[in-house]
């Protein structure tokens, strides 16, 4: 699903991948590590950046692991925004309508939302903060960034799926 707002939004990048890789000595059993290994959300080259992608509750007290299609996507979504953002040095992805960065969140969210609340019940969507006089809104549910191109741009997407 994000792979496809990456093929949308920045052309010729190659597709995000899931990179299992061993966690450091004493880590295993920390947040983001599973039997011994971490998950992180990496380019095409293995190159990756930011925590790993949160694997289990494997700790007394850690969050639960993500029991939900919706909250794993959410989770996965900001992991390639953060390896996207460090990696490639830009902003990813941009509001169309504002030209500032978006965030994963549950759909519906208002500006004072914060992560755990159980009232966001929506699906994950890239959401904007909005201009300088507010008008934060949902731009997209994520995975259909393609949706949000002009005409010009979504006809160039269309003709490089076809090749």
């Amino acid at each position: 699903m994000v792979n496809r707002d990456v093929r949308a939004t920045l052309p010729g990048q190659e597709p995000l991948i899931l990179m299992v890789t061993p966690a450091p000595d004493g880590a295993a059993g920390s947040t983001g590590s599973y039997g011994g290994q971490e998950v992180y959300v990496a380019m095409a080259d293995g190159r990756s950046h930011g925590n790993p992608v949160h694997a289990g509750d494997l700790e007394e007290g850690a969050p639960p692991e993500p029991g939900d299609a919706a909250t794993v996507l959410s989770v996965v979504a900001e992991a390639a925004q953060e390896t996207i953002m460090e990696l490639l040095w830009q902003v990813w992805p941009l509001c169309r309508e504002h030209g500032i960065g978006m965030h994963p969140r549950p759909a519906g969210t208002s500006e004072d939302w914060c992560p755990g609340e159980t009232a966001a019940a929506g699906p994950p969507v890239w959401w904007c903060r909005g201009g300088r006089t507010g008008g934060c809104h949902d731009a997209s549910p994520i995975g259909e960034l393609a949706d949000t191109l002009r005409g010009k741009e979504r006809r160039a997407l269309r003709r490089g799926r076809r090749r």
